[in-house]
């Protein structure tokens, strides 16, 4: 039975629900975060649920903690059937109050972890003909101001997983892109930004969610049983891109007005 997983990110917020989702069904996971405190509360909370596992830190940025953590899958697990590239941070400013160096952390840990996370466990899903689970974020198909690092980040996650979908089907590896909307996490707890009050702005829209992480991990758990290559959990973002589809420009304006309103907002505080 193919019941091993590994889940980048999975100290907190969507990672450990995912891990806690699987864990009701038994799985067997391979739990890895930079935060040690919060990934043995992960791991407490699956054990209880009857599921098992082993924890290591991992911080996705270094691919040779990655190959660690692939060979520590193969040594205590025998191999791995999902990996679920779920680290990530978040960020906002305007791109002109954006640095370089702003830039060059965004990437290396919410796209090039992935593309790492990838490289590190092809081979081994290879052998086991698994599938792979990318976290973007509805920032890599609405584009909204105010985080443009964050999301050519996200967007590039789901140009790589488009990439592997077709360049892995011939190998029997299934690949699926899941874009969460806002919803309440503690990512802003990872917040890098040149406009403190932008935080505050993007943590309310956080806490305004209704839809809980515990929610969004079941909702990818139900989709990946029907196959389902791009997942968007939310009611609203699967409605935003139906509209971006046909009418880019309604997005395009809409997201102009919403630029002016941060702007002002921005003045005001």
């Amino acid at each position: 039975m193919h019941n091993r997983m590994m889940i980048t990110g999975a100290g907190s917020g969507l990672g450990r629900e995912i891990a806690l989702r699987w864990a009701r069904e038994g799985w067997r996971l391979a739990l890895s975060d930079v935060n040690e405190a919060g990934l043995a509360e992960t791991l407490r909370s699956a054990r209880e649920l009857g599921g098992d596992g082993f924890t290591m830190r991992c911080d996705v940025r270094d691919y040779s903690q990655l190959t660690a953590l692939a060979q520590a899958c193969e040594e205590k697990l025998g191999g791995i059937d999902v990996v679920v590239n779920n680290a990530g941070v978040a960020s906002g400013g305007f791109f002109e109050e954006l640095s370089l160096e702003d830039w060059d952390w965004q990437i290396a840990i919410n796209l090039m972890g992935v593309v790492k996370g990838c490289k590190a466990f092809l081979p081994l899903l290879k052998k086991s003909r698994g599938r792979i689970v990318n976290i973007a974020s509805m920032a890599a198909l609405m584009q909204a101001p105010g985080m443009s690092n964050y999301n050519v980040a996200k967007a590039g996650v789901v140009a790589l997983s488009e990439s592997l979908l077709v360049e892995l089907k011939p190998e029997g590896i299934e690949v699926h892109v899941v874009c969460p909307s806002f919803f309440q996490t503690n990512l802003m707890d990872s917040y890098r930004g040149p406009t403190p009050n932008m935080k505050a702005q993007i943590s309310k829209l956080l806490e305004a969610s209704p839809i809980t992480a515990a929610d969004i991990a079941g909702y990818i758990h139900d989709e990946i049983a029907r196959g389902t290559f791009m997942i968007l959990p939310h009611d609203e973002g699967r409605a935003a891109w139906k509209v971006k589809q046909q009418n880019p420009q309604a997005i395009y304006d809409e997201m102009t007005a919403l630029t002016e309103k941060k702007r002002s907002k921005m003045k005001t505080i």
